[in-house]
């Protein structure tokens, strides 16, 4: 599936957000979400990210939002 200049703009408006809300710099993102340190600025400049690549990061997003929300319920 090709994915689309809106589809990494969604991608990059929820990661942007995601960077805001916890403080974790672009390229740690990048490295711990897709395994590459410059996803964030490759993908500003215009790299379309691969289906896969997309469903990833968006994985690693919504899983590190339950955890925190797991971790707040239990008072950490």
């Amino acid at each position: 599936m090709l994915e689309t200049d809106a589809d990494r703009l969604d991608l990059l408006r929820a990661i942007d957000q995601f960077v805001r809300d916890t403080g974790i710099t672009e390229s740690k993102f990048g490295r711990d979400a897709a395994g590459d340190p410059r996803l964030i600025y490759d993908l500003r400049r215009g790299r379309t990210p691969r289906h896969k690549t997309r469903l990833r990061v968006l994985h690693y997003i919504n899983r590190a939002y339950i955890d925190r929300a797991a971790a707040s319920r239990e008072g950490r």
